[in-house]
């Protein structure tokens, strides 16, 4: 066996480990309690009241078990989630699921600076009397609003995590104090039987199995995430149960608030526009002023101070040499660049969902992999002195797990192929279908490999 010099993964041992339950719950309810939840709960008002919170409730619910397990493997090892796809994609391989992460991170900093940039823009309109966006002379506003934002992430990213958890602490208190907030200007418009009553007019639906993938897609992004949080904490019901609670709690609550704001305005104008549910637009429909506008730019700075984090360490995997603290700017960086892509589109909506289709089509995939590998093949039980040894256990060829790559490969494959199919489409969607083939495919090829080696060992 050959040895060479390595840096070695770094796991944080149960005694350095200080998350309390506390920390926990709110940094998974304040990663849902942002403008990008409110946005996915509007545009779900395309499926109409009653499906859009069965759709909610049972989708997030399915794709957060995936959190939990994710959870208890970052509590189990000490490890990032990244530094454990080591394992099942191979030192070298896991450079995929971590490109997989940054760009997907990048994508929801983006999306979040993005709706925080449209009310920076209502901002300088009321203050100034800048156009807003979408009117001639607009993009001034949007600009400007996007640099704001991207300094306050560098700001906040630069100062640790201890600052990351007081902005959270913070933040989750206001952010709180506006849902109520919005709730009550809502109810003051309409009741909560003329929304469920409502109809969404027929060229607007959206079909069942395209908003269950859609609710996927948005709450698998946080599950590759989980071990990167979870590592911290030395009581593994912390790991397992609050994580679950607190980002399912954060979905629910504020997708909600988002669902019955669009439907409302749709009753009182007349008009439903996916467009529209956008929580600056509702906002300044409902009439509640620059201190909500305030809001939902400290809400974009929460939710983007745990993306930006696990882009960061997702980086920082692949270059190992590179700084947590250099990572982090070059990802608030790409990010800033990525927060221009709707003004060329024309349409943040339109982009948005491609973003969720491609987030769903490659998330998929990674989380069954790696969930397979360690709860079925390694049964719970992984090598950590040999993560990150060059030619070590997690070495497969040249570094990499062929294997998971074809297996990954597949699953894109599989989503892409079926997920606008009529029989997916219009049922459970394809991203839960996917996950289920992918994990058994993964599990008989490597059973395979496995009885091959141990047959050649002999």
């Amino acid at each position: 066996m050959k040895t060479n010099h390595h840096t070695p993964i770094l796991s944080i041992p149960m005694k350095s480990r200080k998350t309390t339950r506390w920390d926990m719950f709110a940094t998974w309810v304040g990663a849902n309690a942002n403008n990008g939840t409110w946005f996915v709960g509007g545009v779900l008002a395309a499926c109409g009241f009653g499906l859009a919170m069965k759709v909610l409730v049972l989708s997030s619910a399915l794709s957060y078990v995936f959190l939990s397990l994710i959870g208890y493997i970052g509590y189990q090892t000490g490890v990032s989630t990244m530094a454990i796809s080591r394992a099942s994609f191979g030192e070298r391989g896991s450079y995929l699921p971590s490109l997989v992460n940054i760009t997907q991170f990048i994508g929801w900093t983006a999306a979040n600076t993005f709706i925080a940039a449209q009310s920076v823009s209502l901002l300088f309109h009321q203050l100034l009397g800048w156009p807003v966006w979408g009117q001639p002379g607009g993009n001034k506003g949007i600009v400007v609003g996007i640099l704001i934002m991207s300094i306050l992430h560098i700001i906040s990213v630069s100062s640790g995590s201890r600052s990351v958890q007081m902005i959270e602490r913070v933040g989750i208190i206001l952010v709180f104090i506006f849902v109520i907030w919005e709730s009550v200007a809502v109810f003051r418009t309409v009741s909560m039987s003329q929304i469920a009553n409502w109809h969404v007019p027929v060229h607007s639906r959206m079909a069942t199995g395209a908003a269950i993938d859609y609710v996927a897609a948005f709450n698998l992004a946080w599950v590759t995430a989980g071990a990167d949080f979870t590592r911290f904490t030395a009581n593994k019901n912390n790991a397992i149960v609050t994580p679950f609670g607190g980002a399912l709690l954060g979905v629910v609550w504020f997708a909600f608030i988002g669902l019955i704001s669009t439907i409302s305005i749709a009753i009182t104008s007349g008009v439903y526009d996916a467009n529209n549910s956008d929580p600056s637009t509702i906002a300044s429909k409902l009439g509640l002023g620059v201190v909500a506008l305030l809001v939902i730019i400290l809400t974009s700075m929460t939710a983007n101070a745990v993306n930006l984090l696990a882009a960061g360490s997702a980086l920082s995997n692949i270059f190992t040499k590179l700084r947590l603290k250099y990572s982090l700017w070059i990802v608030v960086l790409l990010a800033t660049i990525v927060t221009f892509i709707p003004m060329f589109v024309g349409s943040f909506l339109d982009t948005f969902e491609q973003f969720l289709d491609y987030v769903g089509m490659v998330l998929g995939p990674t989380i069954a992999i790696i969930c397979t590998d360690y709860y079925l093949r390694a049964h719970r039980q992984y090598d950590l002195e040999q993560l990150g040894v060059p030619h070590g256990k997690y070495w497969y060829h040249g570094g990499i797990n062929w294997v998971a790559f074809l297996v990954f490969v597949l699953g894109v494959a599989f989503f892409v192929g079926v997920h606008q199919l009529p029989l997916f489409a219009n049922t459970i969607g394809a991203t839960f279908v996917d996950m289920v083939l992918s994990a058994v495919v993964y599990y008989v090829l490597m059973w395979f490999v496995d009885q091959r080696s141990s047959h050649n060992a002999n």
